[in-house]
């Protein structure tokens, strides 16, 4: 108890809650976009219908070297963010290894809340909890688009399928793995966007509260009123 006691004496109660309405908001937009989807469809949804289609169609092609190319380079992206936030992590743990001089820093700059060595520490600590989830969804996407790649390289040869059937079997079996993967991927787009919004910690609570709010408004646009949203809608049902 006395632990507990000590560490809520470490942040006041708007930094706390800040932190809650910060994970709140983004737990709860995950799971809101998630049923959002089933009533209105959203950019992952649609292109999830098109990652069935694609996979249906490869049930239909003789020679499969474009459908290998396109995992390949469905892939790079969860690769390239990979590497990118180990980068992210390591700049992360030379911050905290020079508190000092980096609150220091962050002090100078204007507007920015002034406060001690320990309250930095966690500020930083959650940039690198943030970044550290958005890794672990990275390379999941990459090994699950690799188990895509492994059931088209499986797949029987376009005149083996009994019947129709079995081609819409595989379609939805494929499809399913290959959106797996998009969701994924998607999950550590979505941490990196509240990274932006967690930065803004270092400047005060409110700003992280503004700034939550800022990312969420943000993924729900893109999300459900994009331009490409409406492009991808106006294709009708499909196959």
């Amino acid at each position: 108890m006395d632990t507990l006691a000590a560490l809520w004496r470490v942040l006041p109660w708007p930094d706390w809650t800040a932190l809650a309405l910060f994970f709140a908001a983004w737990v709860g937009y995950a799971r809101f976009a998630q049923q959002r989807a089933t009533v209105k469809p959203s950019l992952l949804a649609l292109t999830n219908r098109e990652r069935r289609r694609w996979m249906l169609q490869t049930t239909w092609r003789e020679v499969r070297v474009v459908d290998g190319v396109v995992v390949q380079n469905l892939s790079v992206s969860p690769s390239f963010f990979a590497s990118t936030t180990i980068l992210i992590i390591g700049g992360l743990l030379a911050v905290l290894s020079t508190t000092e001089k980096a609150s220091e820093i962050v002090r100078e700059i204007p507007f920015a809340a002034r406060t001690s060595v320990l309250v930095f520490d966690l500020k930083v600590v959650l940039l690198v909890a943030i970044f550290v989830y958005a890794f672990f969804r990275f390379t999941w996407s990459l090994r699950q688009y690799s188990f895509g790649a492994l059931l088209v390289a499986a797949a029987p040869a376009h005149d083996r399928f009994e019947n129709d059937a079995a081609r819409q079997g595989f379609a939805d079996r494929a499809g399913r793995v290959m959106g797996l993967a998009a969701e994924t991927f998607n999950d550590g787009l979505r941490a990196y966007y509240m990274s932006f919004a967690a930065m803004a910690w270092f400047f005060s609570p409110w700003a992280l509260m503004a700034g939550t709010a800022g990312v969420i408004f943000v993924l729900y646009r893109r999300e459900f009123h994009s331009d490409v949203l409406a492009v991808l809608a106006a294709d009708g049902p499909g196959p």
